[in-house]
């Protein structure tokens, strides 16, 4: 027989915690990359700034599932954007320095869309 159950006051509307759950990761996130050394910050600047312009509705970094594809030519594209950038300022790297700093741009740009894509400031989740 069906039994008619009271739910208790905090169960009948669970989405209001969930996104307070969900803005104190994003604060963890932030104040973590804060202590990112001078290096990973720089480019964490840099990455920013390329995602403001990739940030309207429909972007490729809202799909439900992104391409892998696109999302490594992008990082491919900014390290092309850093390497361009450190020698016109006439900085000299050793080959073996740029391919951590190519996987280090690629954990930064994930952890960028990451946080974009739950930034609960616009509502609701994104995808």
């Amino acid at each position: 027989m069906y039994e008619r159950k009271i739910l208790p006051f905090y169960m009948t509307y669970p989405l209001p915690m969930y996104y307070q759950e969900e803005d104190s990761i994003i604060r963890d996130l932030e104040y973590l990359q804060q202590m990112y050394p001078t290096e990973a910050k720089k480019y964490q600047k840099l990455i920013t700034s390329i995602l403001d312009k990739l940030d309207y509705e429909g972007s490729m970094i809202y799909d439900e599932f992104p391409d892998r594809w696109q999302l490594y030519k992008l990082s491919t594209d900014i390290l092309d954007r850093i390497k361009r950038e450190e020698s016109e300022e006439g900085k000299e790297s050793p080959p073996e320095k740029w391919e951590w700093v190519g996987d280090m741009i690629q954990i930064l740009l994930f952890y960028e869309i990451y946080k974009r894509r739950h930034n609960s400031h616009r509502g609701i989740l994104r995808f």
